[in-house]
């Protein structure tokens, strides 16, 4: 969500003043018109910052790692940090065999981080506060966990949803319930990023909203309220990152251990 990225729109009636639309951010638009074979492969805003996160996240580590030395400077440090707390995460979640999984999941980890993030350049666009998106990425993850516990353990991945130690007659109660709760993953863990990006960018567009609107003198306030706010979701962007980090490190420790 850029800070700035507020719009005027016309009113539609002449001589009425111009207002400000705090959702015009989250419009998706084209920007480049593809097809192919009948199928919409356009360039939109939206594909288009994502594209830009993944560069900045990959340029990022690359200078920072370019000529790496034992007393690390600033970006090296800052580099290591990232890297250590996203492998941190993945040795406590799952274990030693978490490791086999820990390119990947630094590499989402770091494309979240960074869609979250460059949402508050002016200008730009936040690709997680869409559900497709956000979504998308859920049901990656849902999908390739479930094909993981049924490659380790075949037939047997089914038993995850028996509770253990459950008696016989709580079968036909609690095996719905396993499995409802099971399907909801995808669902708890796209909303759950989805709604905190676009809460939050909401607010700072109301924000901008009224220090636009009102008078110079006026202003100040929702002006010194959306700069604290702007950090207050720098560190929820990093949070919602983290969050759907050591879940999917979860979802896929209970397809290796059936826990």
């Amino acid at each position: 969500m850029s800070i700035v990225a507020v719009a005027y729109a016309s009113e539609g009636a002449q001589g009425a003043a111009p207002r400000m639309d705090p959702l015009h951010h989250f419009q998706v638009h084209n920007i480049v018109d593809l097809e192919l074979f009948g199928l919409d492969i356009s360039i939109s805003n939206s594909v288009l910052w994502m594209w830009i996160a993944l560069g900045l996240a990959f340029f990022f580590f690359h200078y920072a790692l370019k000529k790496p030395s034992v007393v690390p400077g600033r970006l090296q440090s800052l580099a290591e940090l990232v890297f250590l707390f996203a492998r941190d995460v993945v040795d406590q979640t799952i274990g030693e065999k978490g490791k086999a999984f820990f390119p990947g999941i630094l590499t989402l980890f770091l494309f979240v981080l960074f869609c979250n993030l460059t949402g508050l350049i002016p200008g730009s666009f936040t690709a997680t506060s869409q559900l497709v998106v956000t979504g998308t990425l859920a049901v990656g993850v849902f999908i390739f966990s479930t094909g993981l516990g049924f490659y380790k353990h075949g037939a047997h991945y089914l038993h995850f949803f028996v509770p253990s130690g459950l008696p016989p007659l709580l079968l036909p109660l609690m095996v719905p319930i396993e499995i409802i709760s099971y399907l909801a993953r995808p669902v708890s863990l796209s909303v759950r990023l989805f709604a905190n990006m676009t809460a939050g960018h909401t607010v700072l567009a109301v924000l901008f909203f009224f220090c636009a609107d009102l008078q110079w003198f006026g202003s100040w306030l929702p002006f010194g309220f959306s700069v604290v706010f702007t950090a207050v979701e720098i560190f929820i962007g990093i949070i919602q990152a983290y969050i759907f980090t050591i879940l999917t490190c979860v979802y896929i420790n209970d397809a290796i251990h059936m826990h």
